[in-house]
């Protein structure tokens, strides 16, 4: 199919593309257009007009600033995945990139589009919520910034203002271990359910911090901080892992639908949350024994 027609606006600055997108009536941006322009050939979206950001190069860096990076919207998910920044900085980003879609998707989608596109089945969306991301939104009259958990609302909906076009991720440089896992039926397609971790330990094996979230278990990639205070203290070993992720699989109300059941989507949280830790304290021993070695 094809879509409706439609008005074509193509800014090279983000004065221009913010003024618009604050002019032009039912105006959607058009960025990788991996999710937008499918919807459009279904009949699913209908956009007057598309704003096409991708010359807007005020948007595709990534710079390394004192505590966090700042990650421009437009960065691709290839360049996420291979930058040595992120690499250093943000490990689990550059790995989930490598769970993202197939190749021809992650070089055009985009980490702005994926978190305005808020899948709650979504790799992106879920690190953004685990890692307090802050997403830096503009209009032509003001910018502000929304913290990743008051950002998704619900399926495909997010406090953006339809005059608002986010410019920029703020991420926080991980100093804990962390990993992404998921269950997908086939390598590529969206995942049943997705589970992410960080955990920060001290000397003596003890949790200072630990954090999870999970994505395709809710309309909202889901994560409960106050649980998350609980665990710290606690030994590490196989017995905490599995009493984390026992807890979080029976808090967590997931629907059934023609891909899983409720059911199942728990017992795929609780076995993803087990694998995800027990992977983190492996990433944790293999970079301690390198630092040691160096």
């Amino acid at each position: 199919m094809k879509p409706p027609a439609f008005d074509y606006y193509r800014p090279t600055t983000l004065a221009e593309a913010l003024s618009l997108i604050g002019a032009v009536e039912e105006a959607k941006v058009l960025a990788g257009g991996q999710s937008l322009v499918p919807m459009m050939n279904m009949r699913l979206a209908r956009p007057g007009a598309l704003v096409d950001i991708n010359q807007v190069t005020e948007l595709t860096e990534i710079q390394t600033l004192p505590d966090r990076l700042s990650i421009g919207a437009l960065v691709r998910h290839y360049q996420l995945e291979q930058s040595p920044v992120v690499r250093k900085y943000t490990p689990i980003i550059a790995q989930a990139e490598t769970l993202i879609g197939h190749p021809a998707i992650r070089s055009r989608g985009t980490i702005g589009g994926s978190l305005c596109h808020a899948d709650p089945a979504a790799e992106l969306p879920v690190l953004a919520v685990l890692g307090d991301w802050e997403l830096t939104v503009q209009s032509s009259g003001q910018s502000r910034t929304i913290p990743a958990r008051e950002f998704f609302l619900s399926f495909f909906i997010t406090a953006i203002e339809p005059t608002e076009l986010l410019t920029a991720v703020q991420v926080p440089k991980q100093t804990a271990a962390g990993q992404i896992v998921e269950y997908a039926v086939r390598s590529g397609d969206f995942a049943l359910a997705i589970a992410a971790v960080t955990v920060d330990v001290d000397s003596s094996g003890t949790v200072r911090d630990a954090r999870v979230a999970l994505g395709g278990v809710a309309d909202v990639p889901w994560r409960d901080p106050e649980m998350e205070q609980e665990w710290r203290g606690q030994p590490i070993g196989d017995n905490l892992w599995r009493d984390i992720a026992c807890t979080v699989s029976r808090a967590i109300d997931p629907a059934d639908d023609l891909h899983a059941t409720a059911s199942h989507r728990r017992h795929l949280a609780k076995t993803l949350i087990q694998q995800a830790f027990k992977r983190a304290m492996e990433e944790r021993r293999t970079t301690t024994q390198l630092g040691r070695s160096h």
